[in-house]
């Protein structure tokens, strides 16, 4: 059977981690949405997305084909009753739709908002979807545990050296070529998951549920709370809690992260601290690229949404509930503005454009330093 994971609406309103990547691209738990459907299904899914991102994330047509909500996580009684659907049979819960049997040639990005040509089948089953960013750090717990049992089924774990002081041992997966002394882990308060060919440094101190994903760092002394994860070619330190770096992003000095996401190929100035709670401890509000407006979280606790390439310098203070778009550059003292437009070059002493040029100059310099290039 093929596979498509298809964006809806959910695109706009996950904004500005979506203008570089389709939806099931996003990480939250250990691995990315497609990730999840690629390991539950063994196959690799193609994408169905916003135009101007098809030409790097393609679609992959079959005669016939399974098209998935990219916004939903798989778990094993969602993906069961997927696979029991016939062709022309739509798998919704309530109004959500999640996913539907077709043919090729109705094989559309409309075709999710007009099910009446499909027999609609509904599902008591509970899954996790996400809406908005901030529901990558608030159902990371979950998230994390259901990649956890997927990835650690059936399979033994290596062993932590004796250095390291370990609380629920049971709880903890060690994947191949991992470097750890003299650190603390407590698992019995979630799982933790440390991914092949990855550093966790003298010092450092975890509380579960946390996972950190393959060949990234955490330097010496870091504190972090769960649910956290820190994904693959990434670097890690200080204090963290609660927050969900992607993959080849830094935040590596000293400084507070809370409640927080960051994209890729992002980085954090040494001593750069962000609040995750207002002095009031008022509702959260957060700018949505959907709206265009300040609109309500339903949270007390939410730190920093950054898109990818972003970047602050130095002792940055980021306000409770700041968005920064794509290609981001602030620096300064005191705090910037809680919503930073993309291709925004400054601070609190002003703001301009970031040539577009320039920016492309920056990101290849940057991946070059991890291996990777720059393809426009």
């Amino acid at each position: 059977m093929n596979y498509v994971l298809i964006d809806d609406h959910t695109w706009r309103s996950l904004l500005p981690l979506t203008f570089t990547r389709p939806v099931s691209e996003i990480r939250i738990g250990i691995l990315t949405i497609k990730e999840k459907w690629d390991k539950f299904f063994s196959t690799e899914c193609s994408y169905i997305t916003e135009q101007y991102l098809s030409e790097k994330f393609r679609i992959k047509k079959e005669p016939e084909n399974i098209l998935i909500n990219s916004s939903v996580l798989p778990n094993p009684a969602l993906v069961n009753e997927i696979s029991l659907l016939s062709c022309g049979e739509a798998l919704i819960k309530g109004n959500i739709f999640i996913a539907v049997r077709l043919k090729s040639n109705q094989l559309t990005q409309d075709c999710v908002f007009n099910l009446t040509e499909f027999k609609v089948i509904s599902t008591n089953i509970n899954f996790l979807k996400i809406t908005y960013p901030w529901d990558i750090f608030r159902m990371n717990g979950e998230a994390l545990q259901l990649d956890y049992n997927l990835l650690t089924y059936e399979k033994k774990s290596l062993e932590l050296s004796k250095t390291n002081n370990i609380l629920g041992h049971e709880n903890i997966f060690v994947e191949e070529d991992v470097k750890a002394e003299f650190v603390t882990i407590n698992a019995t308060t979630g799982p933790v998951y440390i991914g092949r060919h990855s550093e966790i440094m003298e010092g450092t101190i975890i509380r579960g549920p946390f996972a950190i994903g393959e060949h990234s760092v955490i330097k010496s002394g870091t504190r972090i709370y769960g649910p956290t994860t820190i994904g693959p070619h990434s670097k890690a330190g200080g204090e963290i809690s609660n927050s969900v770096i992607f993959a080849y992003s830094n935040k590596v000095h000293d400084g507070f992260l809370g409640n927080s996401v960051l994209g890729e190929w992002c980085n954090i100035g040494a001593g750069t601290n962000i609040s995750n709670l207002k002095n009031n401890y008022a509702e959260v509000r957060i700018w949505s690229y959907e709206s265009e407006k300040f609109v309500k979280t339903g949270l007390q606790f939410c730190g920093l949404i950054m898109g990818d390439h972003s970047k602050c310098g130095i002792n940055t203070m980021f306000n409770t509930g700041t968005v920064i778009g794509v290609n981001t550059n602030i620096y300064g003292s005191g705090f910037p503005r809680n919503f930073i437009p993309s291709f925004t070059w400054g601070g609190t002493s002003g703001y301009s454009e970031y040539e577009l040029q320039r920016a492309y100059e920056v990101a290849e310099k940057v991946m070059n330093r991890r291996n990777r290039s720059l393809d426009l």
